[in-house]
């Protein structure tokens, strides 16, 4: 807990200096939370080119914005509510989007599958495969749904934290996951039985 206090002090140094045009603390800021960012955009957005524009996008507004930020809360419940806002405006506006062609959409899973390269080659594939299986059965879900999941698998975020940025209470967010979960267990339902 106090590493988590430590990193959330960090942060809100790095905003106060950001506020009055400090680059360097900028500069610092991204590389603490760029890969975070990226990551959870490109989950989001399922792999979109567009991804990493978006990402950018987030720090641009965070630059923009920083005179206005106040600690109420730490500093990645903000992040990651300008992440959502971002993501959601962009679903919102390319909701006609055009869907990837498999081969696309199977190239960008392997590269997103970690492997055990250390596994036997047939264990190595079916992990792959169950990657990406997964990532597949979550970009399926609802964009608030979606966003839970990957905030609490991914970022390990607490209740509290979610709750923050998705703007409802908490049991709400307990009940959104409990609903992903549902609906992603009849999506994985073929490969839980083997």
């Amino acid at each position: 807990m106090a590493e988590v206090d430590q990193e959330n002090g960090e942060d809100i140094a790095l905003m106060a200096k950001i506020a009055i045009g400090d680059e360097a603390a900028f500069a610092r800021l991204i590389e603490k939370h760029q890969n975070t960012v990226v990551g959870t955009v490109t989950k989001m957005t399922n792999f979109s080119p567009d991804a990493e524009d978006l990402a950018q996008q987030v720090f641009l507004r965070i630059w923009k914005s920083a005179h206005r930020y106040q600690p109420t809360a730490k500093f990645t419940t903000y992040l990651f509510t300008i992440v959502k806002n971002l993501v959601f405006n962009h679903t919102k506006k390319n909701s006609r989007r055009k869907e990837q062609s498999l081969d696309e959409q199977e190239e960008e899973w392997h590269q997103q599958a970690a492997v055990d390269n250390s596994a036997r080659p047939d264990q190595a594939l079916a992990q792959a495969e169950l990657q990406r299986t997964v990532e597949n059965a979550i970009s399926q879900l609802p964009e608030k749904q979606k966003l839970a999941v990957i905030l609490r698998r991914q970022e390990k975020m607490p209740y509290e934290e979610m709750a923050n940025i998705l703007e409802i209470s908490v049991p709400a967010v307990k009940s959104t996951l409990f609903r992903a979960r549902s609906t992603l267990r009849k999506l994985l339902h073929p490969y839980l039985d083997d």
